[in-house]
């Protein structure tokens, strides 16, 4: 394929899960760094960025996995851009193991952000000439599509710490995650593994905030429904649905 960057992994053990496989938390960090690398093998690193006040901001999201790859086995990520607007790059993912076989396809929607002003910028014209555009898309989904929000009664809070803010000073996505599942009920964590999330976030989290995650769920198809509020004005910061099935072990 064109236009396409590949990084390869080996699993290591704090990646797994209590069932010995990578954990969706592993497999978005994997994700996330092999956008990173993306970055830095054009000459746009991350940090060179924020050294000049921008960066990559992730507003959607979707991944939907196959299989969770095993402790020390091998995968690759192959990722690539699909299309430009004037501040969003819309990033392409397939998983593949090191038999070739696709585990797992995700997409993402970044824009392209001013971190002083807190406002999305043009794209650099010399990133998009260097990274270019694929068409072809890693799955029928559409990471833009508006999401029907659901609140529910269900209600967890966290509190928002240093050590859950990134360097753009708001909250890094991977931590939402790291929330979303922690209020999931024992029967699911134990008995069911992630085959899909779809998330959308809307405003940022902050240190010092409290976040409020509420949750409903569709009994007959183990779907959930989630948002993230802020404890002190209600809005909202982020929205997921996510599938959850049967643990094959």
């Amino acid at each position: 394929m064109i236009n396409t960057f590949d990084k390869k992994f080996e699993l290591r053990y704090f990646e797994m899960n209590k069932f010995g496989v990578a954990s969706p938390i592993a497999i978005l960090t994997l994700l996330e760094e092999t956008a990173a690398e993306h970055c830095l093998d054009i000459d746009h690193c991350l940090y060179s960025l924020e050294s000049q006040n921008i960066g990559w901001v992730l507003v959607s999201g979707i991944i939907d996995m196959i299989r969770y790859p095993k402790y020390k086995e091998k995968i690759a990520i192959r990722t690539w851009i699909s299309k430009y607007t004037l501040v969003r790059g819309y990033r392409e993912n397939i998983i593949f193991d090191d038999t070739g076989c696709v585990i797992g396809m995700a997409k993402g929607i970044w824009v392209f952000y001013d971190i002083k002003n807190r406002k999305p910028v043009p794209i650099i014209d010399q990133i998009k000439l260097k990274w270019g555009v694929n068409p072809k898309i890693s799955q029928e989904a559409d990471a833009d599509t508006l999401m029907d929000i659901h609140d529910s009664h269900h209600q967890i809070e966290y509190d928002i710490f240093k050590s859950d803010v990134d360097s753009y000073k708001h909250v890094n996505n991977i931590r939402y995650l790291h929330w979303l599942i922690e209020s999931l009920p024992d029967d699911i964590l134990d008995n069911y593994v992630l085959k899909r999330l779809n998330a959308r976030f809307f405003s940022e989290g902050k240190f010092g905030e409290k976040i409020r995650v509420y949750r409903n769920n569709d009994m007959d198809t183990n779907a959930y429904f989630h948002t993230m509020r802020s404890s002190i004005d209600n809005r909202l910061i982020a929205a997921a649905q996510t599938e959850w099935k049967k643990n094959p072990a």
